[in-house]
């Protein structure tokens, strides 16, 4: 056989090579693009998240979460609770331990109204300055009071201030929670404004948005206002699980 005729063959099969894993390199490609693979992949492309932590959710679901973190303001719950009815709207409760303990009876009424009920921690402490072993404190006592007090198995876990380190999304991860912040925060607690609050929820509010409040006020006279602007933009309020899909 010829000099020729054999580098012509390796030529050729070399050729053939390079084809096929190109062939290769696009089916896979190809595969994670559209989801195929699954797993992790799916929930990265549906959800923002940094460093382990969710702040907004699918941005083709239609749906806006409301997140109510519940320490105090119970004597504004249930105008809350009504505006929500009236909407025929659900969002997510995140409660604390210290305040479940004392308002069993409150925390009961607003899961037989079909809210979502999630963890806020125990004692409303920076859980970024804690050790892994204090977050799995916080964390697991507001899981067992609430557990025992209307029977739910949560698994979010919003940190008090939005105060967290990779422990505390260890220590989450480790029971069972995801570890959820924000994409708007109405900063209510501070300012008793209805207008700037309803600004703050509402102002450029996509699919996906987590939107952050408490029970005060000015955010219970502010609600049905943010709920009729969703309505407006085509959007839908539900609970965050249903959101972050």
């Amino acid at each position: 056989m010829s000099n020729n005729v054999v580098s012509e063959r390796k030529e050729k099969f070399i050729i053939h090579g390079i084809v096929n894993f190109c062939l290769v390199c696009i089916v896979v490609l190809t595969m994670l693009f559209c989801g195929v693979l699954g797993g992790e992949n799916d929930v990265m492309a549906v959800n923002k998240t940094y460093n382990g932590v969710i702040y907004a959710g699918d941005e083709n679901s239609g749906k806006v979460a409301l997140m109510i973190n519940v320490y105090w303001g119970t004597e504004y719950l249930d105008s809350m609770l009504e505006t929500l009815n009236k909407y025929d709207a659900k969002c997510t409760f995140f409660v604390g331990k210290t305040w479940v303990k004392d308002h069993e009876n409150v925390l009961q009424k607003i899961y037989d109204c079909g809210h979502e009920i999630a963890n806020h921690g125990s004692n409303h402490k920076e859980h970024a300055n804690l050790s892994y072993e204090a977050n799995i404190s916080e964390i697991d006592d507001c899981t067992k009071i609430v557990k025992q007090t209307v029977g739910v198995d949560m698994n979010l876990f919003a940190p008090p201030g939005g105060s967290y380190s990779q422990a505390t999304v260890k220590a989450a991860e480790s029971l069972g929670y995801k570890t959820i912040l924000w994409t708007h925060d109405t900063i209510d607690w501070r300012d008793q404004d209805v207008s700037l609050i309803i600004s703050r929820a509402t102002s450029e509010m996509v699919a996906g948005d987590l939107i952050l409040m408490h029970p005060t006020s000015a955010t219970a006279e502010a609600l049905e206002s943010i709920l009729k602007i969703m309505q407006t933009k085509g959007l839908k309020p539900d609970i965050v699980s249903n959101v972050i899909k």
